[in-house]
């Protein structure tokens, strides 16, 4: 019988991070079912409760970034480095790992720090084409650094990178139904187009805005609109609504719980250009519409969505340019007789990698057991 499989796996803050990370941890337990898996977060973080809803257990570390605005404030987050520096020494001590996965994100620095400087195999898993800062220190440390974009080699160590993808939501892969099933199931006419818009968190303000500045150029269109606007704006677009009347067309809600139906019923996807929407909108090959939010580190959603944009994968508009061009662009886009926009998804298509989480489970399982 082989040894106990113990894996740790560190990252998260956002969505981008924390969905490959739970799909790499239910891929080796997918191929390991006796393996005992930990994960570490940043304490008030959203990993802290995605991840035990997903069932894993979660350790939290007091870890937070510098505030590059008011220096003053960076002497307590030196502090709050230091501790999770013992903290995260003290975990590692009592889990024992055989190895351990960085998926980026704050607390994957010191999770990682240390695994490496106790001779704990590392694998780096880095989803957008920019690198983000921690995973970049973590390269000369980690074993194997899993990308999902050519060209990484100006980052990271040659000889350590392979090309994988970024694990997606399987939700999104496992959906059977047709276009129109989903369209009829979703409360919509099978036979009309369909445009999907992705909001959701407090970046989703501008791609909200340019379908409200936008409400009479919809109503004129014979496309249906389905727009997720998040839960922090739904409240505030219910009044705007109300006052500008909502067509029939636009199909405002907060959230959607069945997304693999939102696009499986889609012909076009409006989207921030996080790592993870990206991979997902290739793997299921859709046409979309980026825009990439202007506020993320080394303005990384912009590298991601060019990616897609010079391999003719994509269209992009920049956030500052959304309110105006937006909305006419997507309508431009459906209502063109060539639909020239089929080809982006076949684009898209060819540039997916399917089976990240099971190729990065396979190397993880690797160094733990060379070790």
């Amino acid at each position: 019988m082989d040894e106990e499989l113990r894996i740790i796996i560190s990252g998260g803050g956002t969505g981008g991070h924390i969905f490959p990370a739970v799909s790499i941890a239910n891929a080796i337990r997918n191929k390991r079912p006796d393996a005992k898996i930990l994960f570490v977060g940043a304490e008030g973080r959203m990993e802290m409760q995605r991840v035990p809803a997903a069932g894993y257990e979660i350790k939290g570390l007091p870890i937070c970034g510098f505030d590059r605005k008011n220096m003053l404030k960076n002497i307590k987050v030196l502090y709050k480095i230091w501790k999770s520096q013992r903290m995260a020494k003290r975990i590692i001590e009592d889990f024992r790992p055989m190895a351990a996965v960085g998926v980026g994100g704050y607390a994957s620095g010191p999770t990682l720090n240390k695994c490496a400087a106790m001779g704990i195999p590392c694998l780096i898993q880095e989803q957008n084409s920019y690198a983000g800062v921690t995973n970049k220190l973590l390269a000369k440390k980690a074993s194997k650094i899993c990308v999902a974009y050519e060209g990484m080699e100006r980052f990271f160590p040659a000889d350590k990178i392979m090309i994988t993808g970024n694990p997606v939501r399987q939700q999104l892969l496992d959906c059977r139904l047709s276009k129109e099933e989903a369209r009829k199931k979703m409360g919509l006419d099978p036979h009309r187009p369909v445009v999907l818009i992705i909001g959701g968190s407090l970046g989703a303000r501008t791609i909200n805005e340019s379908v409200t500045d936008n409400i009479s150029m919809i109503a004129e269109h014979d496309i249906q609109f389905v727009w997720q606007t998040g839960g922090f704006y739904f409240k505030g677009i219910t009044e705007t609504l109300k006052e500008k009347g909502c067509p029939e067309n636009l199909k405002p809600t907060d959230f959607i719980a069945n997304i693999d139906e939102a696009y499986r019923a889609a012909d076009l996807i409006i989207s921030r250009a996080g790592a993870s929407s990206i991979s997902e909108l290739c793997l299921l090959g859709k046409p979309s519409i980026l825009v990439p939010s202007p506020n993320v580190a080394e303005d990384h959603q912009t590298h991601n969505a060019m990616a897609l944009v010079n391999k003719k994968a994509a269209l992009m508009v920049k956030d500052g340019e959304a309110r105006q061009k937006l909305i006419p662009l997507a309508i431009e886009t459906l209502t063109d007789k060539e639909a020239a926009y089929l080809k982006l998804g076949d684009n898209a298509k060819a540039m997916a990698l399917p089976d990240s989480a099971d190729i990065i489970a396979d190397e993880v399982i690797k160094l733990a057991s060379g070790k």
